[in-house]
């Protein structure tokens, strides 16, 4: 792990890299990148999720040798059999395909590093905006190169929360009454259709706490980075999918417990 804190500023520099390669490509894709290939239950995937996916390996695998779990690939594995808590990227080469597919600005490219179960670093980089924000897990995180910090917030009934329906979501009508009465005492709920996007404005106190059921790792991967490194906290428990989360992200004055 000391390795991984000398290197993390270069590391942070390679996946600041890939995102802005693959972000320059979404910004400018032609109209077919955003057609629907494969329509899914609660998702679609798009020729756009490919070839943003295509240029952010290449970066990755040419710049370290760490294995990579892609959304689109899976866990693309270094030449050498990894141990379980060895470094290794994860990458959503475009969190919020949907918003993407329907010119809904509200979507991005996640790129972050663990090691085992626990967050390195991470890059979420909101194209459409031009807004990179970037961190060390318990060090640091930025916006553009600013420092950001999680929201002073302490009250409940004064936060907003971000959440959302992934594609493993119970709707039953139990499941979701549960689920209201969970997140009601909030001021405000939004929902902006892309996990990372709403991690990184816990990070930098545009809204103040995150919470999601069985969210894939590959959606918060980098943003639970960027809100350790920006003095906020996180709590994660297996989900019922492979690689899939219970995830409770906040400013550290709203905890859990709270909810």
């Amino acid at each position: 792990m000391e390795e991984l804190k000398d290197q993390s500023n270069d590391l942070l520099e390679i996946a600041k890299h890939a995102a802005s390669e693959a972000g320059q490509f979404l910004v400018s894709c032609p109209p077919e990148s955003r057609l629907v290939e494969k329509h899914l239950l609660r998702d679609s995937k798009l020729l756009a999720d490919r070839e943003s996916e295509k240029i952010i390996l290449d970066v990755l695998s040419s710049q370290s040798d760490y294995s990579i779990l892609t959304e689109e690939t899976g866990l693309v594995q270094n030449s050498s059999k990894p141990a379980s808590n060895d470094p290794f990227w994860v990458v959503d080469p475009l969190d919020g395909s949907v918003n993407f597919s329907r010119y809904m600005p509200m979507c991005c490219i996640s790129i972050g590093l663990w090691s085992g179960s626990d967050p390195i670093l991470g890059v979420v980089y909101d194209f459409n905006r031009g807004e990179i924000f970037s961190g060390v897990a318990n060090s640091s995180a930025s916006l553009d190169g600013k420092h950001i910090k999680v929201s002073d917030t302490s009250n409940i009934q004064d936060a907003i929360l971000c959440t959302g329906f992934p594609v493993n979501t119970d709707f039953s009508n139990r499941s979701l009454s549960d689920f209201v009465k969970h997140i009601s005492d909030y001021k405000k709920i939004r929902l902006m259709g892309s996990a990372a996007l709403s991690l990184a404005y816990v990070a930098c106190g545009r809204v103040d706490s995150y919470i999601e059921e069985d969210i894939m790792l590959w959606d918060v991967a980098a943003g639970l980075a960027l809100i350790l490194g920006a003095g906020g906290s996180i709590d994660l428990s297996p989900g019922r999918h492979k690689w899939s989360y219970k995830v409770y992200a906040s400013n550290n004055n709203i905890t859990k417990d709270d909810v």
